[in-house]
């Protein structure tokens, strides 16, 4: 099995029609989605993002430093599991409940580097 991120998107305002019954379904969707998850023994973790933070960048040795703000489009969550492929974890993240809620979901599937091919170094992974 290989690790992948499964990296949420949507827009920053997707749920704020939300109504308090359509919430709990949305959190209880997501509830099943992690449990089946864990079930079949291929959640490493996954956690919703709060949108605050900053945004760090450096040039030319000059670090910048700025809050972090919300675009159109933000990350909202991770989902970090384990595929046998590709393909795979591309299945895993069509059911995850974003789709079903919102219209403006995006998941990006991508795998987890866990050794560099050049020096042969190994990522920690615990």
């Amino acid at each position: 099995m290989k690790e992948f991120m499964l990296l949420i998107r949507n827009e920053s305002n997707s749920k704020s029609g939300f109504n308090t019954e359509k919430e709990e379904s949305f959190l209880n969707s997501c509830k099943t989605y992690i449990e089946k998850l864990r079930v079949e023994g291929r959640l490493i973790s996954a956690q919703p993002l709060i949108r605050e933070g900053a945004m760090l960048s450096n040039t030319n040795g000059i670090w910048k430093e700025n809050t972090f703000s919300e675009g159109e489009e933000v990350i909202v969550g991770y989902y970090h599991i384990l595929a046998k492929d590709l393909k795979e974890a591309i299945e895993t993240a069509k059911g995850n409940p974003e789709f079903e809620y919102t219209s403006t979901a995006r998941v990006e599937i991508r795998p987890v580097k866990m050794k560099e091919s050049g020096t042969g170094f190994i990522y920690p992974n615990k």
